[in-house]
């Protein structure tokens, strides 16, 4: 049977989710964030660390005692059975309409300022962008690793400058006063900025390639969260000193905005250089998950199929490009039709908060002692967020209850009374 290779260590692990999780939530979520709550936000942030913790850990253990490529899903089989795997799976994977052409579009506008006439379109960029995440993730998880970590970086340096040069002090990192009134506003912000966290599902289908997954997964995810959530805090904090919020041209610019305002436009390239480097890996860990759990469902299902083989790099090559295809449809559809960013993005967390909220389920079946308090610590809070959502959980709702549904059944049933 084909086997993924075992090259991802602790070091490569903590670089590929931190850059995940960082990558295009810190060019954006700060900012819209600050938009909905201003310097409540900072509250909101403080919530959504302290909430993704046990959340954290749950995944943690999970992807200890379960390391496989199919991540959620598997989680969701153990606990089960193979029918909810399957609805898991394509839920997973229903998050490419919505959620992968925000991504794609965010990071092929910063490529926009650095490829030359006539390639600098908004339609080039993008389809450049997905062929360059599938022939990344055709290299390997080992090449892909030691990318994401140079690129995390370079993001903390960019934050540890603009600290420094906005000479941020301690009066700047006081918490507001709460209220009543700043509740709604919170729990608002709360909505989308689970945006930042959503990656912990997608490294989990990456657990099977670590060296030493029962040691090094665990330890990968929660120095990745904190690395993260430690980011965001002081980017927001520099946002709101600078104002650097509430306008719609902020949602893609505050980055760029601070950079210029700071040390100038000699920066604007290294920039763009970045902000594309920062979003690419985003987008580039969820491309190799989505071809890992296609290749894990193929290789259960399927294991004579082509989509079940590996090449020689010990690459899902086939699951790989079939996902990069449907990259490439989603993401032009994206672009003809126009994004609205944070309803895209509204609808995108609907889905990850129901996989996040069903891996805890199948946590709380497959754990035992502590660990399942955790779990019932972490279901609680999922459902929580689920609920902040508002009407966005809608569309995680319907897509999985159509999936759920009987579908083989009734159509055996039907083909029988036809005969």
């Amino acid at each position: 049977m084909s086997q993924l290779k075992k090259e991802i260590t602790l070091i490569s692990g903590i670089g590929q989710l931190s850059t995940t999780l960082m990558g295009t939530g810190l060019f954006m979520i700060p900012a819209i964030a600050a938009g909905i709550a201003a310097d409540m936000s900072l509250w909101a942030w403080g919530i959504l660390f302290i909430a993704i913790c046990p959340i954290a850990l749950t995944f943690a253990e999970l992807g200890k005692q379960y390391p496989s490529a199919g991540g959620t899903a598997f989680f969701v089989r153990k606990a089960f059975g193979r029918k909810l795997e399957r609805s898991v799976a394509w839920l997973f994977v229903s998050v490419i309409p919505v959620g992968v052409p925000a991504a794609v579009a965010l990071a092929a506008g910063f490529l926009q300022q650095i490829v030359p006439s006539p390639f600098d379109t908004a339609l080039i960029t993008q389809v450049l962008t997905v062929f360059l995440l599938v022939t990344v993730s055709l290299m390997g998880s080992k090449s892909s690793g030691r990318l994401q970590t140079v690129i995390a970086l370079s993001i903390f340096a960019l934050i540890g400058a603009f600290l420094w040069k906005g000479n941020i002090t301690s009066a700047d990192m006081v918490m507001p006063s709460v209220s009543k009134e700043s509740i709604w506003p919170i729990t608002a912000a709360l909505g989308v900025m689970f945006w930042c966290f959503v990656g912990i599902e997608a490294f989990a289908h990456m657990g099977e390639e670590f060296k030493n997954p029962q040691r090094d997964f665990p330890i990968a995810i929660l120095i990745g969260c904190f690395i993260a959530g430690a980011t965001y805090w002081a980017c927001s904090v520099v946002i709101l000193k600078f104002s650097a919020y509430g306008s719609s041209n902020f949602e893609y610019a505050s980055i760029p905005y601070l950079s210029d305002l700071l040390f100038g436009p000699k920066f604007a390239l290294l920039i763009s250089i970045l902000g594309f480097s920062a979003c690419f890996a985003s987008v580039n860990l969820y491309t190799q998950s989505l071809a890992r759990m296609v290749w894990a469902q193929a290789r259960e299902y399927q294991p004579q199929g082509s989509i079940a083989k590996v090449s020689a790099r010990g690459v899902p090559a086939n699951a790989t490009l079939l996902v990069g295809f449907v990259l490439l449809i989603s993401t032009v559809g994206g672009e003809i039709s126009g994004l609205n960013l944070e309803f895209f993005l509204k609808l995108a967390n609907g889905i990850f908060v129901l996989v996040y909220l069903l891996a805890m389920l199948a946590a709380y079946k497959l754990l035992t002692g502590f660990r399942k308090g955790l779990a019932m610590v972490s279901l609680i809070l999922c459902t929580l967020v689920f609920i902040c959502l508002g009407w966005s959980m809608l569309y995680a709702v319907s897509i999985f209850t159509l999936l759920t549904l009987p579908w083989g059944r009734w159509l055996k049933r039907n083909r029988r009374q036809t005969t």
